[in-house]
C-alpha cells in the first residue's frame, strides 16, 4: 500500500464542482481555534464530524464514502505508516500544517478505515490562563521532589495543564527537563532550563524504557505522558521517590479514584508497600473536567485539587481512601499547607459566578449531592 495523495490534494467531493482536501478540513481548526474544536471524525457512511465545545457537529457536506476515507488516510500516513496499518490495523501518527499540529490515529472498523484527529496547539497557554481554582500551581512549579499526577477523561485537558507549568518552570529555573510522550503535544522551548522531549515509537521503544534511560541523563523534572501498566507506574513512582519533581496523567475522575486506580495496578500483596511509596512520594493530584460555558463561548476548566500534607499522606499509607474526601473539604484555605478543593465546590463557585450554568455543574459533579449542598452554602 502505496500514497499518491498529499495533504493538499482535493479528493472529498462536496458537491458537483467542489472538492476539499485534508489541509481543507484541517483549515477549520485555524478558524474556531482549538480551544473549542477539539476533534475531527472520519468515517465512511458520515459526513465529517467535528468536536465543539465538547459536543460532534456534523459538517454540511454528503457522507463520505469507503475509497475517499481511504484517500484521507493516504493524504496523511508515510509509507511505512500504511504497511503499519495494514499490518496492525491501526496506526498512530501526526500532521502539522503552517498554523497547527495534530496527532491522529487511523483504524480499521466495521465500515472500512476511520480516522481520529485531534488538534495540538504549538505552544501552551500560560499557566494564569489555564483556570486553577487556586494558587497550587505557584507551590508546584517551585518544588523539587515529587509525584504530580493530573487526571481526567479523554480530552479533559490534562497534558495542557502539565505543558503550562512546564513551559513556566522552563522559564524561571536552570535545570534540566526530559519529557516522555506519545505524542509530543507541545513543543516546549529550552529557557532558563534544558528541555529534552522524546517521542515513544520514534525516539524510544517504551515508557518504561525511556524512564530507565532518564534517570541515567541528569533530570531535573520529569514528565512521563502516562502511566499506563505495572512497570511505567513503578518507574515514575521511583523516578518521584529519588529527588526528581515527575509529572504524569491517569485516566481517573477523581482524588480518590487516582489513589485506588495506582494501587490496583499492583497484585494484593504489593498494594501495601505501594501505598507506603506513593504516600511519600506523592506531592498533588489535579483531577479536572472541561465545562461548557454559559455564554457558549467555549469551555471552562474544574479542578478537584489534592495536597498530600501529612494527613492525607498516612491515609493513604493505612489505605483509607474513603476518607480522602473529607480533606479535600476542610483543608481549604488558600496557602501552601492546604490549597484543596472538591470537584464540587469548584463546580459550585464558577456556577455562583455565572461562567456555567448550575444545571450544567451538577450534570458534571461527581457526587451531585455535595454539589447541591456547596451551592446551598
Amino acid at each position: 500500500m502505496s500514497s499518491k495523495y498529499e495533504l493538499d490534494s482535493k479528493v472529498y467531493a462536496v458537491g458537483p464542482d467542489s472538492k476539499l482536501s485534508m489541509l481543507d478540513l484541517l483549515d477549520y481548526f485555524v478558524k474556531a481555534g482549538s480551544m473549542r474544536v477539539s476533534d475531527l471524525h472520519l468515517k465512511a457512511g458520515n459526513p465529517p464530524i467535528y468536536r465543539v465545545d465538547g459536543l460532534l457537529q456534523k459538517m454540511k457536506g454528503p457522507p463520505l464514502d469507503e475509497e475517499t476515507v481511504r484517500a484521507l488516510v493516504e493524504c496523511l500516513l508515510s509509507e511505512t505508516e500504511l504497511e503499519h496499518l495494514e499490518e496492525h490495523r491501526s496506526a498512530d501518527s501526526s500532521c502539522f500544517t503552517e498554523k497547527m499540529q495534530f496527532r491522529l490515529n487511523c483504524f480499521h472498523e466495521n465500515d472500512g478505515l476511520a480516522i481520529a484527529v485531534r488538534a495540538l496547539e504549538s505552544t501552551p497557554p500560560s499557566v494564569e490562563a489555564i483556570g486553577f481554582p487556586n494558587d497550587v500551581w505557584r507551590d508546584i512549579i517551585q518544588k523539587q521532589q515529587g509525584l504530580v499526577l493530573v487526571t481526567g477523561v479523554t480530552g479533559a485537558g490534562k497534558s495542557t495543564t502539565i505543558a503550562s507549568m512546564l513551559d513556566r518552570i522552563a522559564e524561571t529555573r536552570a535545570c534540566r527537563i526530559i519529557t516522555l510522550e506519545d505524542p509530543v503535544e507541545y513543543r516546549l522551548k529550552s529557557k532558563a532550563a534544558l528541555i529534552s522531549q522524546r517521542e515513544v515509537g520514534r525516539d524510544v521503544l517504551s515508557y518504561e524504557r525511556g524512564l530507565r534511560d532518564c534517570l541515567r541523563e541528569d533530570p531535573d523534572v520529569i514528565f512521563v505522558g502516562e502511566m499506563r501498566d505495572r512497570d511505567s507506574t513503578t518507574w515514575t513512582l521511583t523516578a518521584a521517590e529519588t529527588g526528581h519533581l515527575v509529572f504524569s496523567t491517569l485516566h481517573t475522575r477523581d482524588a480518590r479514584g487516582t489513589v485506588t486506580r495506582v494501587l490496583d495496578m499492583f497484585p494484593p500483596n504489593q498494594q501495601d508497600e505501594v501505598a507506603s511509596q506513593l504516600s511519600l512520594g506523592l506531592s498533588h493530584i489535579i483531577s479536572q473536567k472541561l465545562i461548557p460555558r454559559a455564554d457558549g463561548s467555549g469551555r471552562v476548566v474544574a479542578m478537584e485539587v489534592l495536597n498530600n500534607i501529612y494527613s492525607v499522606s498516612n491515609l493513604i499509607r493505612l489505605s483509607k481512601i474513603e476518607q480522602i474526601y473529607s480533606q479535600l473539604q476542610t483543608r481549604t484555605k488558600n496557602t501552601p499547607d492546604e490549597r484543596m478543593i472538591t470537584l464540587e465546590r469548584s463546580l459550585a463557585h464558577l456556577a455562583k459566578s455565572g461562567v456555567i450554568t448550575p444545571l450544567e455543574a451538577e450534570k458534571w459533579a461527581n457526587n451531585p449531592g455535595a454539589f447541591i449542598e456547596e451551592m446551598n452554602s
